[in-house]
């Protein structure tokens, strides 16, 4: 039904993006017959997804939370609205800085060369997702944090231990996804490391939570056993 929805609205949604920024700065063209059916059911196919993403997600949750304890189940939906807002944040980072620096860079890279601007739609959209799907997600990494912590999978102190390792993918991650220049891959690399210790931050405020809590527990059983 979301997929029957999205085509009679993938017109509207490809004019707004076509009328801002950096899209309207060049021309699309389409190299093949299909090129413009197949993007047109791929715009759908992604808007449905929007829509369809949740209602999938509470039947995982449903499968899921067979295995969990109460407790654990109240945890892991109080960090749902959380990873939402984060998920919006991290698009809109994503969209309207990650992405115009990028395809600036790319563009004065092609006219440098002497190289006619000639992009197909299909090829400007595969460009799009290549950076703001990653970026999005990233985003999603304190959430992720809290909630494993919260499971007990993972704790401060092993995060600490992976801060070197965990800055060196950040950074590579980040310089395969922003323009081969030095102010683009600190600007995308800062955000990512600062995601990194505000996860570290909200781990260590689960974990002391945790930490009292299991003290008041185990004073409670002593007392009892007295």
């Amino acid at each position: 039904m979301s997929m029957i929805a999205a085509l009679f609205v993938v017109g509207d949604v490809l004019h707004f993006l076509r009328g801002r920024p950096p899209a309207s700065l060049v021309e699309w063209n389409a190299f093949s017959p299909w090129e413009g059916v197949r993007m047109y059911m791929y715009i759908a196919a992604a808007l449905s997804l929007v829509v369809a993403v949740p209602f999938t997600m509470l039947q995982i949750w449903a499968f899921a939370k067979k295995g969990l304890r109460k407790s654990e189940q109240k945890a892991a939906l109080k960090y749902v609205p959380a990873a939402f807002v984060l998920l919006l944040v991290g698009f809109a980072f994503a969209y309207f800085v990650v992405f115009p620096m990028a395809f600036r860079f790319t563009t004065s890279m092609t006219k440098n060369l002497g190289l006619v601007e000639t992009y197909g739609i299909a090829q400007y959209f595969t460009f799009l997702t290549n950076i703001v799907v990653p970026v999005s997600l990233a985003f999603e990494l304190p959430v992720l944090v809290m909630l494993l912590t919260r499971l007990r999978v993972i704790n401060p102190g092993l995060l600490g231990k992976m801060r070197k390792v965990s800055y060196m993918v950040l950074v590579f991650i980040a310089c395969m996804i922003s323009p081969p220049e030095f102010f683009s891959h600190i600007s995308v690399s800062v955000p990512f490391i600062l995601l990194y210790e505000i996860s570290v931050l909200m781990s260590k405020l689960v974990y002391r939570k945790q930490m009292q809590t299991d003290a008041g527990t185990k004073d409670r059983m002593n007392y009892g056993s007295a």
